[in-house]
């Protein structure tokens, strides 16, 4: 890949990923790292609130790539720094013709879609992803938002789709996603008005499952990862799966589908460990089996 590579969240360069410290990846404005069996992705770019740029989505992609293709990450966290989780596109870079990162131009020549990848919009990791939201997360952070699985909010964050202020159209997939995944009329408002939501608002109609203090929404998400990792994996990502394909379905299609996908589950080494273990009152040691 291209361009510069990463340094950890503390500062440090990228070496290993071990338990605690930087992962491999990244890049100047995306910073990886490890937290046990969590993959914790940062978007890193405080300056600009986070906004999206060339970096940062090339190392979003190969992030959520990472965490597939490694079978000790069972989860994923994403974040931001500075304070901020998104403030969608920098529109001060799209008005002056570039957007930050042009060196990384030859990733998305090689791959048209890899931007909307990035953002979740035609990708879906197969590992539970957990959003910790501080600030900002507007218009293509609100749209980042609706591709994760589980989310959690700082008391001062902030949301809403901006686009249709600015005379533009919030093309990552809100007007297809928001309204499946909270009420219409809300969505609707949302999308239609371009005003800001806040964390409570937010929770109030199902766009975020948590509110905690400000400050607190990593140690949250980390701490929702921990419950998914101690979990066993094969059944984990057949569930989420399971949830996102029958969501367009009819209820009888669905049910004999859940059962296709679930039946399998029951047959592994894993679902005799885990049977064994509360037979035994210990905890369960699961081998992706």
């Amino acid at each position: 890949m291209s361009g510069t590579r990463a340094t950890g969240t503390d500062g440090g360069a990228a070496h290993d990923g071990a338990p605690g410290g930087p992962a491999p990846g990244g890049t100047e404005h995306l910073t990886v790292r490890r937290e046990g069996a969590t993959l914790v992705l940062t978007l890193n770019r405080p300056e600009a609130r986070n906004a999206l740029s060339l970096p940062m989505l090339v190392g979003l992609y190969d992030g959520w790539l990472a965490a597939d293709e490694d079978e000790d990450i069972r989860s994923i966290v994403l974040t931001g720094s500075g304070g901020a989780f998104c403030a969608g596109m920098d529109l001060k870079a799209l008005a002056g013709g570039g957007m930050a990162g042009e060196e990384y131009r030859d990733r998305l020549t090689a791959d048209p879609d890899l931007h909307w990848k990035a953002m979740l919009r035609h990708h879906r990791p197969r590992k539970p992803v957990i959003a910790a939201v501080e600030g900002v997360c507007v218009a293509g952070g609100t749209e980042i938002l609706q591709g994760t699985d589980i989310r959690v909010a700082a008391e001062s964050a902030t949301f809403g789709l901006f686009e249709v202020r600015r005379g533009l159209f919030p093309i990552g997939g809100s007007t297809v996603r928001l309204q499946r995944q909270i009420p219409r009329t809300h969505a609707l408002e949302m999308l239609l008005t371009g005003r800001p939501y806040t964390a409570r608002e937010a929770a109030a109609v199902g766009l975020v499952g948590h509110v905690v203090p400000d400050g607190d929404a990593l140690g949250k998400a980390l701490e929702i990862a921990e419950l998914v990792n101690a979990c066993g994996p094969l059944a984990v990502e057949a569930v989420k799966a399971s949830v996102y394909a029958t969501a367009g379905m009819t209820e009888s299609d669905g049910l004999a589908a859940e059962l296709e996908r679930g039946w399998p589950v029951f047959a592994t080494a894993d679902a005799k460990e885990g049977a064994r273990a509360f037979a035994e009152k210990r905890p369960p040691v699961y081998r992706r089996a």
